[in-house]
């Protein structure tokens, strides 16, 4: 049900602590389900107890505080971990003035979690509704069936020259860096099944937050902000570069990585604007001199990891509003970047870039940055749309990054061709 213009129901949470639930993808039905995975952990969720579409992630957590003030709580666990109990599943657009996608919290009706060596299940529903869900009987999932990609939004020389274009407008000043992305369609024979994507994408890339919200799958490197017991962490990445299949080599290119001067820009101008977005909401920061190279199957990245000390009162959710859009997918100045990008890239990000993750009653809650993704069509689900993108900065060169955006494009093209 939607209550997007409605007061938030009055909902009865009850949660109670399970044994070891196995493989949590396994548990996912086909229709209705969401995921937020790392390393084997996290939770699955299915069906709808309210979906609310939201306009911006301020409206957002004002609803969200409003939903935890009218839930009545049965089984809880004590000091559970984090995201047991009521929690949501969300995503929200990079930029509502530039698509036409529609920003939403969703809360489950059935959530199985694991993390920290212990595991929940929690139930969802309407206080008059008795009626606990049942055990699903759940089909494994299929690999898609004859996928093609037909091309994006831009050829490849079209994008390239709009790098060329980004590249003209930062020497004459008008902004020090811009990221632009790229899109592919890819179809299938058949409907695709996203529970499919997230177990190869789960398997292949561990380190990554593997996420299912509402058509939109993916594995993201990249941590918006974590929130957990008042602890803000963000890990943020820019500067990557193209792994060639050789170990001994690929240690050669992660020195030439963390020495280059263009990418050790474009990853300064990132850090910086996480750390000034969270300042208000935090102390105690602690910002690395330098960034480390994050190994992944198909790129190394440079990263930094930011902590802080939320102050009270502080959610998950208020906190990706303050650091999104940050400068590490969509440039700075923020404002002219996003104009810039709109001009550009001649295509609708929808989801991509945008915010991802899941809330709980307390505010703790992990939102990534949905990049390595695709969005399932709504209206055709044997169509999906998959994205990439590169920061681009004085010195970066156009053809260089459309391989960089090639190889941005693996993990989701891996994982369709089964």
């Amino acid at each position: 049900m939607t209550w997007s213009d409605l007061t938030p129901p009055r909902l009865r949470v009850q949660t109670v602590e399970v044994g070891d639930p196995g493989d949590l993808l396994a548990l996912m039905p086909r229709a209705d389900s969401y995921a937020w995975l790392r390393d084997g952990e996290g939770m699955v969720g299915w069906g709808e107890a309210v979906r609310h579409k939201v306009g911006g992630m301020v409206e957002a957590q004002e609803w969200w505080a409003d939903l935890v003030d009218h839930v009545e709580t049965g089984g809880e666990i004590l000091d559970g971990p984090s995201g047991s109990g009521l929690m949501a599943f969300g995503s929200f657009v990079f930029d509502p003035d530039n698509t036409a996608a529609q920003s939403q919290l969703i809360v489950p009706r059935v959530v199985v979690g694991r993390r920290r060596g212990r595991a929940w299940l929690t139930t969802v529903g309407p206080v008059d509704d008795d009626e606990l869900p049942g055990r699903l009987v759940v089909e494994p999932p299929a690999p898609p069936l004859n996928v093609r990609f037909e091309g994006g939004s831009l050829t490849p020389a079209a994008w390239k020259a709009s790098v060329a274009e980004a590249l003209r407008r930062i020497a004459r000043g008008d902004v020090d860096k811009v990221v632009l992305a790229r899109d592919l369609l890819a179809v299938a024979d058949e409907e695709i099944d996203p529970r499919w994507l997230a177990a190869r994408l789960a398997e292949t890339y561990r380190r990554c937050w593997t996420y299912v919200v509402d058509g939109l799958v993916g594995a993201t490197p990249e941590m918006l902000v974590r929130l957990d017991c008042g602890l803000a962490t963000s890990r943020v990445l820019a500067g990557t570069i193209r792994r060639s299949g050789d170990d001994v080599h690929d240690l050669s290119l992660a020195a030439a990585l963390a020495q280059s001067s263009k990418d050790l820009e474009e990853h300064e101008y990132a850090v910086r604007s996480v750390a000034a977005a969270l300042a208000p909401f935090c102390s105690g920061m602690n910002v690395p001199d330098a960034p480390y190279v994050l190994d992944l199957p198909n790129v190394l990245h440079l990263a930094t990891d930011v902590t802080a000390v939320a102050a009270a009162g502080a959610s998950s959710l208020a906190l990706a509003a303050a650091l999104h859009p940050s400068a590490a997918v969509c440039g700075t100045p923020t404002a002219e970047a996003r104009e810039l990008i709109a001009e550009l890239e001649h295509l609708d990000r929808m989801k991509y870039s945008g915010p991802v993750g899941w809330i709980d009653a307390r505010g703790d809650g992990e939102w990534a940055i949905a990049l390595r993704c695709g969005q399932i069509s709504a209206e055709d689900p044997s169509r999906i749309r998959i994205f990439a993108g590169c920061g681009i900065v004085a010195g970066s060169d156009p053809a260089d990054e459309l391989a960089e955006s090639n190889a941005k494009f693996i993990p989701m093209r891996g994982s369709l061709n089964g």
